[in-house]
């Protein structure tokens, strides 16, 4: 059989597998991208994410595909990655896309917004729901084609100077919080402020905010905000899955090879799937560890919960009369995150609740 009806018949998959699998990648043209990253190193989950996937895309391409990973503010700014890969600056970048909500609302939908989906959910919507289609379709308008790039689960509700007793608490309170959470915060009375995640400890630490939300007991503990704030909160209503995406330029992504295509998809799927399964293995053991160091837990009071609720509703029935592009998407999203609730009402949370009450 010609080698190029074996590769259109086996597919690639096939191709890789068999003896004729080196030829094939030999045979492909040397490409070298940068990534450009919105975490700093210290964050081995999030910034490792894209490590991961450029290591696996060199692996399946024998070494011809190669992308360079470069921390935040290593070549551009952490939250100008979105400007970086439109004009063409680099090929690729690795970031929340909430962070870019100024430029469109729209972006905050592509990742988390308040009483959204978990991370299951998430990932369903875009895999076998429109979530990934119609994200794609927006992010047409920026030169990008976005693929999944990790999630990181439900997080935690921050650090806190100060106890959060009830709602009145909020007023005035200045926190850092990622992307569109902001806007509930300030209709609820809050400060939010947009800070990369390298640059909170300082802000925390000096007094500028006066509380700050990341991800989880990983990452939260390394970047040591216990050591600054001791009241720790939960559950971060603003992210149930946070997903952060790959961003490549269009330009870059059309010139691939089909093969090469291939490989990009699969090794960024590669790390979707890695993301959320170090942070469920780190968080137990980091979360312990925290407590047993002086942290104090605490579950945000009902009124906070009811307020960020009704706040986030109202934001988004007037974002949906103003932004187009919003309500089209947000309107598939609500009718998936129906469906999931009714199921997950059953079948996860019935299980879940009975485990948790056993001492295992």
């Amino acid at each position: 059989m010609e080698r190029r009806s074996f590769v259109r018949h086996a597919g690639l998959a096939g191709v890789l597998a068999s003896a004729a699998a080196p030829a094939v990648v030999q045979a492909q043209a040397q490409v070298r991208w940068r990534l450009a990253s919105s975490f700093p190193k210290s964050l081995d989950t999030l910034y490792g994410a894209a490590d991961l996937m450029a290591k696996r895309l060199a692996e399946m391409s024998g070494g011809k595909f190669q992308i360079s990973v470069h921390a935040g503010g290593e070549i551009v700014p952490a939250l100008q990655v979105v400007d970086a890969v439109q004009n063409g600056s680099v090929e690729a970048a690795h970031t929340a896309p909430y962070y870019f909500f100024g430029k469109d609302e729209t972006f905050a939908l592509g990742c988390a917004v308040p009483f959204g989906l978990n991370s299951r959910q998430m990932t369903a919507w875009m895999v076998e729901g429109n979530g990934l289609k119609l994200m794609r379709e927006f992010y047409r308008n920026f030169n990008i084609i976005n693929f999944l790039g990790g999630n990181t689960g439900a997080q935690m509700g921050g650090w806190y100077r100060k106890e959060i007793k009830s709602v009145a608490d909020i007023k005035g309170l200045k926190i850092r919080i990622g992307g569109f959470a902001g806007r509930v915060i300030e209709r609820m009375g809050g400060v939010p402020q947009q800070i990369a995640g390298g640059e909170i400890y300082s802000a925390l630490e000096k007094g500028t905010i006066d509380a700050a939300e990341w991800v989880g007991p990983y990452d939260d503990q390394k970047l040591g905000f216990n050591k600054v704030a001791p009241n720790y909160y939960y559950p971060s209503w603003w992210e149930g899955g946070a997903q952060v995406d790959f961003y490549v330029n269009t330009k870059a992504y059309d010139a691939l090879s089909a093969e090469h295509k291939a490989m990009l998809e699969a090794a960024c799927a590669v790390a979707h799937v890695d993301m959320q399964a170090r942070y469920d293995a780190r968080n137990p053991i980091a979360l312990k560890q925290l407590v047993g160091s002086g942290t104090k837990l605490f579950r945000f009071p009902k009124d906070v919960m009811d307020a960020a609720f009704k706040e986030a509703t109202a934001v988004y029935a007037e974002l949906s009369a103003k932004n187009p592009a919003w309500k089209k998407i947000y309107e598939d999203m609500v009718t998936f995150r129906r469906d999931q609730n009714l199921w997950f009402r059953f079948a996860e949370m019935g299980f879940d609740d009975f485990m948790q009450k056993q001492k295992l």
